[in-house]
């Protein structure tokens, strides 16, 4: 239902916009018509008509009782030059003319009666601009008002959501929490009776795809109470004031259908931190100020609980943060393992699966995967199998999807010369060896040299945990795995290539990090030097910058030199691995292990 009512809205406002457009050039093509009627006529001015008629150069003249103008015909042209005199046809004139012909002046006048049609559609042409920019003015407002209706703030027909707390998996400790939320909403006297008050507000915050909509959506499910849903995009207006004003319609119509959720998506879009600029940060704050207003206005007596969703909480004002406001802040993390295994089993349901596939192993190659990568993996199986004409979604499948979604769509019909396939068996050999000797590092998966997406080839690991924390060990063998690449393109070939620059920017990126965040120089110390603003650094003193970038470089240069030396202790398993990529194009796991047997 409120994908119909938000289609609903959008074709009335595509309709307004055309509406709209056709006025505009209406009433540019009007005026462009009226000023080429005008320039036509060649007007001349009462003392030039006067001169004229005295001189017996006028031959006709045609005048329309109380009219703006009359038209002249003057006798030195065969047909008659007319020209337009914009005079009134004022008592002074006519006794003038009636003089004129008493002179025996051959003049011959044609006086009309005016025309009430041509009278009316005179004056609607000379206003019709005008009403056409007042229509054009009123559908404008009209068109930012559409979103005030009830459609926007809430729907009606939304009061069950539908989902529940079963339909949400790999969040139960998120859930546990979020029950007491779920229980003031069904009995709220049980908690006023014991002098208890539910946060006003609840802030989810996360990743996007985690399932922040959802559990909101569960929420008011399981407490079979209307869930008034709207994103932060939707207050923000070209005029000042609407946001404002649609946040107080919006709380209007919570209090109304109390006890009920209000739900507000992205809503850093108009939670961020206030400045005192003009223009759409001042529309913006005053919408903020407006939302801070109505969560301080509940009565005790309204059931209202205000969801909100943000993947940036650092950037939300901090008033909207204290106490009374959106005093509970709940992180809604990406799953891990027994969560997306919970994930899969959820959204593996209305799906055909072979009967080989393990969706614990599945769950254990998509470490960092969120709920909705997890769903879009599954659908994307789906089609391969159906393209494949296979009967149920096959293991290959599923190792098809991950590697499209992961590293990129395989290029088949790209023509790589012999000299490019050779230097990237040689880079992604050089990876997969290196990788071999360093404990921290994961196993080989799979190498391959077939392109995928802008990758001349790949080397996929296997995910055998989940990672919370990460030693400094592990981050300097990282970075060793990651100039592999290179080593092995200098060692090999006595070369080196563009192919590596992404692990490069990686390994660099690593190596910052260690030094500015994680505190992991000896040089520097355990010294945070990640902050907002860069004068923030002088009280580290003036050479703080280039000592970071001293030992930035002396992590990269350490781990390049330690991934050539392993690879030169191993130069005939890199030849063979390299060459059996050349005739195999991709070798597996298993197959990686037998070099070293």
């Amino acid at each position: 239902m409120k994908d119909n009512g938000k289609k609903k809205q959008n074709n009335v406002k595509l309709i307004l916009s055309i509406i709209i457009l056709l006025l505009i050039v209406g009433i540019v093509g009007l005026l462009i018509w009226k000023s080429n009627q005008d320039s036509k006529d060649k007007e001349i001015t009462y003392n030039e008509l006067y001169n004229d008629i005295k001189d017996g150069k006028v031959k006709e003249i045609e005048m329309v009782i109380g009219g703006s103008s009359v038209k002249v015909k003057y006798e030195d042209t065969d047909e008659g030059e007319e020209k337009i005199a914009k005079i009134n046809t004022t008592q002074g004139f006519m006794d003038f003319i009636n003089e004129q012909l008493k002179e025996d002046n051959e003049i011959k006048v044609n006086i009309k009666s005016p025309s009430m049609l041509l009278t009316v559609g005179e004056k609607l042409i000379n206003f019709i601009p005008t009403i056409m920019i007042i229509v054009l003015i009123v559908l404008l407002f009209k068109m930012q008002g559409l979103g005030e209706k009830g459609k926007v703030y809430g729907n009606d027909e939304e009061n069950e959501t539908g989902i529940r707390f079963k339909d949400v998996a790999g969040l139960d400790e998120e859930k546990n929490e979020l029950v007491e939320i779920v229980e003031f909403l069904k009995n709220p006297r049980k908690f006023q009776n014991m002098g208890a008050k539910i946060p006003r507000g609840i802030l989810l915050y996360g990743k996007p795809g985690t399932g922040k909509t959802l559990i909101a959506k569960a929420i008011a499910g399981e407490a079979g109470v209307p869930f008034i849903s709207m994103s932060g995009s939707e207050f923000i207006e070209m005029f000042a004031g609407l946001g404002a004003s649609r946040v107080r319609k919006l709380f209007e119509k919570a209090k109304k259908i109390s006890p009920c959720i209000v739900f507000i998506d992205e809503i850093d879009a108009i939670g961020a931190r206030r400045t005192s600029n003009s223009g759409s940060e001042s529309e913006n704050n005053q919408t903020l100020n407006q939302l801070l207003v109505e969560m301080d206005g509940f009565e005790s007596s309204e059931t209202i609980i205000v969801l909100a969703a943000t993947n940036r909480p650092e950037m939300l004002d901090k008033a909207l943060l204290r106490p009374g406001r959106f005093d509970r802040q709940i992180t809604i993390p990406a799953p891990d393992l027994l969560g997306r295994e919970e994930i899969l089993k959820l959204y593996t349901k209305d799906k055909k699966l072979a009967s080989d596939i393990d969706l614990k192993e599945i769950a254990g190659d998509t470490a960092g995967f969120t709920g909705a990568e997890l769903n879009n993996l599954l659908n994307e199986a789906a089609i391969l199998a159906t393209r494949n004409n296979h009967k149920a979604i096959q293991k290959s499948d599923i190792e098809a999807a991950v590697k499209k979604i992961t590293v990129g769509l395989e290029k088949h019909n790209r023509v790589v010369s012999e000299k490019d396939k050779k230097l990237t068996a040689y880079h992604e050999a050089g990876h997969a060896v290196v990788s071999r000797f360093l404990e921290t590092q994961q196993n080989v998966k799979e190498v391959s040299i077939i392109p995928r997406g802008l990758t001349g080839g790949y080397t996929m690991y296997k995910t055998t945990e989940d990672k919370f924390y990460v030693s400094k060990t592990e981050l300097e063998e990282k970075m060793i795995a990651l100039m592999g690449g290179r080593a092995a393109e200098k060692i090999a070939l006595n070369d080196i290539s563009t192919g590596a620059s992404n692990d490069i920017e990686v390994a660099t990126g690593i190596a910052r990090d260690m030094i500015t965040i994680y505190g992991m120089s000896n040089s520097l110390g355990p010294i945070s030097l990640k902050v907002d603003e860069p004068y923030e650094l002088q009280i580290f003193g003036e050479g703080i910058t280039d000592e970071v970038g001293i030992q930035v470089k002396k992590l990269i240069d350490e781990a390049y030199e330690k991934a050539q030396k392993i690879l030169l202790d191993n130069m005939d398993i890199l030849h063979a691995v390299a060459e059996n990529l050349l005739v195999k194009e991709t070798i597996s796991g298993e197959e990686f292990e037998e070099f070293f047997k």
